[in-house]
């Protein structure tokens, strides 16, 4: 699988995700806890459709207790899916109770992209990550006993923002417990090939 991480939107290697006519899907899940939560989703369409694609929603509350293969179908036509930045905790639940990473497992022919939150989802973990986001935060519906697991797509940590007081922290936190991770600075970006 093609993976993109960004700190923040899209990043000079971007270009490389290029499609013309491709379809991406758009997960904003990571920003639940917001009434206004759809308040970017111009942009990150507009983003998008600059690199070729047409765009289309991606709930994935959606999937919450749907039949085995459900999110898989959905995934099937697209070439892209795009997750947003927002609460990384908020974004893992939704991603664990739709049952995101068997998904993905089974389409590699997809570009997994995020930024943020949405680069955090691809890691093996979220430790460190608290120092950045709360944890606690339950946007309606989310239970209390749901579990935020990553999607493990690499078996590294990614801590967005670098340079940030909360990203030192972060760091310093992986970096004292001998825990591997990688961190990128808002504007930079990294492309990876991962098997599946």
């Amino acid at each position: 699988m093609r993976i993109y991480l960004s700190s923040y939107r899209l990043g000079r290697r971007a270009s490389s995700l290029q499609r013309a006519g491709g379809r991406a899907l758009i997960v904003m899940n990571a920003l639940d806890e917001y009434e206004q939560r759809m308040l970017s989703w111009d942009r990150e369409v507009e983003d998008l459709a600059r690199l070729g694609y047409l765009s289309e929603e991606l709930d994935l509350r959606e999937y919450w207790g749907a039949t085995a293969g459900s999110v898989q179908s959905r995934l099937h036509g697209a070439d892209l899916i795009w997750v947003v930045g927002g609460n990384a905790f908020v974004l893992a639940r939704a991603a664990t109770a739709a049952g995101l990473a068997t998904a993905l497992a089974e389409s590699p022919h997809l570009t997994y992209a995020g930024y943020s939150a949405g680069a955090c989802l691809s890691s093996t973990d979220l430790q460190g990550i608290d120092l950045m986001d709360d944890e606690r935060t339950r946007p309606p519906n989310y239970r209390r006993d749901m579990p935020a697991r990553t999607l493990r797509l690499m078996s590294s940590r990614f801590v967005p923002h670098a340079g940030t007081e909360e990203a030192r922290a972060a760091a310093t936190h992986l970096r004292d417990r001998g825990l591997d991770f990688f961190e990128l600075a808002d504007g930079e970006d990294m492309l990876l090939d991962v098997p599946v």
